[in-house]
């Protein structure tokens, strides 16, 4: 029973944040089999970044910048980043802006869900644990997966040095503020609350913001609006 409960509480928050970027999906609902595909591909993923960053570890040593930033966020942006491009981002389902957020969300929060259950387990987390994890990790990575997926969408629906510019900002960005969360929080001893909360807040709301625009451009939105002017002519 108290591993049923220890792992339901690990996986619950990525299920919980990944039905609310579904539902978020205004105007062309994506297939609920290939979001759930690319959140199995997020389980996947967890042991090859776990061998990179292993022999990083051996090759490079231990320092807070190279463990933040190219150990930890880097081989896991850089990885999630690879299997988004190559299997979804040609993908004929990724056919409005928002279906980027999905995607990367998805793949961030399969990530994070098993590696909030490897955590759980590994340090016998009570529940209060599991709170702060689903507060912070587990949110952190839905957050770097809506910057990805934003700037994925991005380029895929711009063309030329725009597209290219787009593509690189999908990599630079999450990595960038994955690296700041990690080195806080491995860095700061006391008073780390102070930092992490308004780096939270910040990626929250520029999140929201980024959903709102990428439905906003979708190609299905005056798709819809027009369906809904015709019903209220005919109506009236």
């Amino acid at each position: 029973m108290i591993f049923f409960s220890i792992a339901t509480a690990a996986v619950a928050p990525g299920i919980a944040l990944l039905t609310y970027f579904y539902l978020k999906d205004k105007y062309e609902a994506e297939p609920l089999h290939m979001v759930i595909k690319v959140f199995l591909l997020g389980f996947i993923i967890v042991l090859p970044v776990m061998i990179v960053q292993s022999g990083l570890m051996l090759w490079l040593g231990e320092g807070s910048l190279v463990n933040s930033f190219l150990i930890s966020a880097g081989v896991e942006e850089a990885l999630k980043w690879f299997v988004l491009f190559h299997m979804i981002y040609n993908h004929t389902e990724f056919d409005e802006p928002y279906d980027g957020i999905l995607y990367a969300t998805a793949i961030s929060l399969g990530f994070a869900t098993v590696e909030n259950v490897i955590y759980s387990f590994a340090q016998q987390a009570t529940v209060g644990t599991l709170l702060f994890r689903a507060l912070l990790p587990v949110s952190g990575h839905a957050m770097f997966g809506v910057m990805m997926g934003y700037y994925m969408g991005r380029a895929k629906f711009s063309s030329g040095k725009d597209s290219r510019r787009f593509l690189a900002y999908s990599l630079l960005l999450p990595f960038f503020y994955h690296g700041v969360y990690d080195w806080i929080l491995d860095n700061i001893t006391h008073y780390w609350i102070w930092y992490i909360v308004p780096l939270m807040a910040f990626l929250w709301y520029g999140g929201i913001g980024k959903m709102y625009r990428a439905n906003k451009r979708s190609p299905f939105r005056r798709l819809l609006e027009d369906r809904v002017n015709k019903t209220e002519k005919r109506a009236s």
